[in-house]
């Protein structure tokens, strides 16, 4: 019976842990393409070139488009969250151990994946897109010059783009009516909306969803950046979800709690992600 208990703590403790972690550690990886169940350590995402129509005579034959294939290797790598839980301890607090420390690992796993995504968003060569931060107006400016950006080079909208935005950018752009308001935006498309997966951190606007984000680099500095991109622009490839082993040792009197996962992101075509310059240090305008 002691058996059989534990093994139901344990199963019940990874499915807490991982849906934590979809939850509330990360949220970048649904908006990348995706690999599942990777053997090995590294995968590879095809990029595929454009193909161009032609003529041909009658009875001819048809020209191949001849689109280029070129292979984008994504290194998978390993990572490790875990922590020690005294037997004794659990004993002495007033607060659910269990589920702090799923929440600890969880979380840390998807701020991990988090942070590879945009490693690899911040590798784009694309010119970046300056933000002028003096009025509404040109700060409505710098949003539609992200997604200009995108329209130069052909990424389709097809509700595939993202904009990651600083605290402060985000702050900024609250203050152009056309991206806060519902009247524009729809209650559809405003963030921290309940729904059935729980709050929803996007807000739709011009086609593309946007969201704050704390761990863009730069934040806080005079050169932090901000981000617009295509889910086909970045892969991320995962060899193993985010799982949890719970072992007892004696000598400790102590549980030791470990999540772990196995996954890496790659930058599969740099067109298709903008990069923006902003200085994250003004103050915001008193009109």
């Amino acid at each position: 019976m002691a058996t059989q208990v534990t093994n139901s703590f344990v199963r019940q403790y990874e499915r807490e842990v991982h849906h934590l972690f979809q939850r509330a550690g990360g949220y970048l990886r649904p908006t990348v393409r995706t690999k599942n169940n990777v053997t090995g350590s590294s995968t590879t995402f095809q990029k595929i070139g454009k193909g161009a129509a032609s003529t041909k005579a009658r009875h001819g034959v048809v020209p191949a488009m001849n689109q280029s294939h070129d292979p984008i290797e994504c290194v998978l790598e390993d990572f490790y969250a875990g922590d020690w839980v005294d037997k004794l301890d659990e004993a002495k607090v007033n607060h659910d151990e269990r589920l702090a420390i799923a929440q600890g690992g969880a979380w840390a796993l998807g701020r991990k994946v988090d942070d590879q995504i945009i490693t690899n968003l911040d590798t784009t060569t694309e010119t970046a897109v300056t933000w002028t931060l003096t009025s509404p107006a040109t700060v409505r400016n710098a949003l539609i010059g992200m997604l200009e950006a995108l329209d130069a080079n052909d990424v389709p909208n097809d509700g595939g783009r993202y904009v990651l935005l600083t605290p402060r950018a985000w702050a900024f752009a609250l203050l152009v009516e056309e991206f806060a308001s519902a009247d524009y935006v729809g209650p559809d498309g405003l963030p921290f909306r309940e729904g059935a997966s729980g709050f929803n951190q996007w807000r739709r606007w011009m086609g593309a969803l946007w969201t704050m984000h704390t761990g863009l680099p730069g934040r806080g500095t005079a050169a932090a950046k901000v981000f617009a991109y295509h889910r086909n622009a970045v892969g991320h490839a995962v060899g193993m979800d985010v799982t949890a082993d719970i072992t007892w040792h004696g000598d400790r009197a102590s549980h030791f709690v470990n999540h772990m996962m196995s996954g890496g992101a790659c930058l599969i075509d740099t067109t298709g992600v903008i990069e923006g310059a902003i200085d994250d240090t003004q103050a915001l305008p008193s009109s």
